[in-house]
């Protein structure tokens, strides 16, 4: 058996594109992944300097990690994307690329997409965190 996901757009607010402001998870367990980063199995940072060689790693250790717990993309029930830029239109390519990558369900739950100074690896231009409720 499988949590039962309800994703709520409520009719008072404005339409997201894509995501959904309110994600409910009907009891079950949750996985709360740590931010996943553009890091390959031997510890090395890929892409540096290239967000789109960056992104695509991410979604390849992020479809590693959630299967890992027997979960899928289409189980994320929350997502924050931290990209080093306050350019919006890097922003916004970050988010397309991500939403059309192998682990693009995961953005269509609650999600936040934020501009920061800086991440934890030098050369690091992207950081997606995690979070689904895991089938039984």
């Amino acid at each position: 058996m499988t949590a039962k996901i309800t994703r709520i757009n409520p009719d008072q607010l404005h339409k997201p594109p894509g995501y959904h402001h309110v994600t409910v998870v009907e009891a079950g367990r949750t996985a709360f992944l740590a931010g996943q980063c553009p890091i390959d199995a031997s510890g090395a940072l890929i892409g540096e300097g290239d967000l789109n060689v960056q992104i695509d790693q991410i979604a390849k250790n992020a479809v590693i990690a959630l299967a890992a717990v027997g979960a899928q993309p289409s189980h994320v029930v929350r997502t924050v994307v931290y990209v080093v830029s306050a350019d919006r239109s890097v922003l916004s390519a970050a988010w397309d690329r991500l939403t059309h990558s192998p682990v693009g369900a995961a953005f269509t739950t609650a999600s936040t997409l934020l501009g920061v100074a800086q991440l934890g690896f030098p050369g690091q231009l992207v950081e997606v965190d995690l979070t689904a409720a895991l089938p039984a």
